[in-house]
């Protein structure tokens, strides 16, 4: 079996982003991001971002290989312009396979 047999394990990516991350496009930066890390459909990033009712987070759910999660997780702490991230608290565990693709909510 090749290296390219090999199907990467599916994780999930829970992430709360904290700091000016409402009204400054973050939630469409997130799916431009998780988008461009998709390959074909078993490599796909799913899941969702949204903003919080604190009105300084927005949650970030997503699945995919931890290659994938972990390069989601370091444009997050970047963040599109406009953005400045203070803090982001990330947690990895099982995946679901519950979500179709990647979108807000």
């Amino acid at each position: 079996m090749s290296q390219d047999d090999v199907t990467p394990e599916i994780v999930r990516l829970n992430a709360q982003i904290r700091g000016r991350v409402q009204g400054v496009g973050f939630r469409d930066f997130c799916i431009r991001i998780a988008r461009s890390l998709s390959g074909p459909a078993a490599a796909r990033v799913t899941g969702y971002v949204r903003n919080l009712p604190s009105g300084t987070e927005v949650e970030v759910v997503a699945e995919a290989s931890r290659d994938q999660l972990d390069r989601l997780l370091a444009e997050l702490h970047i963040g599109p312009a406009g953005a400045h991230v203070i803090a982001i608290e990330a947690s990895f565990s099982a995946a679901t396979r519950e979500f179709d693709g990647f979108t807000w909510r």
